[in-house]
């Protein structure tokens, strides 16, 4: 106990002692990503603001008449099946093959497949939604800390779900200390990405703002690597899981530990299942 408490001190004066190198540059990269991001939301044909069904391949799935699987409007019937090894999607007019992350066009509609641990899984997104998203808070270079990663003694590989609702096999990175409210250590863990050959340092977390201001399930925010060996951790950058967007997406349950003291009014915002939103703050 008391050589984790050391540790705690010493992330924590590491953490102070290293947020005003920042500077500007990172307050700019959070806007830049945040238009980027906003502008995905209201225009990509994957954009879970569009998402109309979600559901596991399984032994195949029927679209498009009314006692279909996904039932489409305007859409005659359509199968996608794996045949050996193989996903492949029946039409009216023949067979063809199916790629995972790649859009395929039914009618007028847009499906996409994803890899996950149980299997791929069938998206269908519409369009574009009148919905619009929540905003974000003011930039807050008070929740930006930087510091090692603590690694984990004993690294376990769990199926986790994803901020895209996909479950994945990741594995714990280790942990990372804050002071917001407390000291409090967050699990780190490494998702991998839709291809399968990258990943993502992620943390998903709860804290005092949730169900007023933010998303009451939680919100992920990417761990950073520095080139000195550090790590940036920055709320300005959490983000809501797809659940918030839409009920098409199942929603991530809080990982064991995550749970911060404190609001943390920083990040992306949530208005409530309409998602009206407040207006979107700009960065100064």
């Amino acid at each position: 106990m008391l050589s984790f408490y050391r540790a705690f001190v010493m992330v924590f004066v590491l953490f102070a002692g290293r947020v005003s190198d920042l500077g500007a540059q990172s307050r700019e990269d959070v806007a830049r990503e945040r238009g980027d991001y906003l502008s995905w939301l209201e225009t990509a044909t994957n954009s879970p603001l569009a998402a109309v069904a979600r559901q596991p391949l399984g032994a195949g799935v029927r679209l498009g008449p009314p006692d279909a699987d996904i039932p489409l409007r305007d859409v005659a019937e359509h199968t996608i099946e794996m045949r050996g090894g193989a996903l492949l999607l029946k039409t009216p007019s023949g067979r063809q093959p199916v790629s995972r992350g790649r859009p395929v066009k039914v009618g007028g509609y847009t499906l996409y497949l994803a890899a996950s641990a149980r299997g791929p899984v069938v998206t269908v997104f519409g369009k574009p939604s009148e919905k619009k998203p929540p905003g974000y808070y003011e930039y807050d270079p008070a929740v930006v800390f930087i510091g090692p990663l603590l690694p984990a003694k004993n690294p376990q590989r769990l199926r986790v779900l994803a901020a895209d609702g996909v479950e994945v096999e990741a594995t714990e990175a280790g942990s990372i200390v804050i002071s917001l409210g407390a000291l409090t250590r967050l699990r780190v863990m490494r998702i991998p990405s839709a291809g399968g050959e990258e990943s993502e340092l992620e943390i998903f977390f709860r804290d005092e703002s949730n169900s007023q201001g933010t998303y009451p399930a939680g919100r992920f925010v990417s761990l950073i690597p520095l080139p000195d060996g550090q790590y940036r951790l920055d709320f300005n950058r959490a983000r809501n899981p797809f659940c918030a967007y839409s009920a098409v997406y199942p929603c991530p349950a809080p990982w064991r530990g995550n749970s911060i003291s404190a609001p943390v009014r920083a990040g992306e915002r949530y208005a409530g299942g309409g998602l009206q939103a407040p207006p979107v703050l700009e960065v100064k």
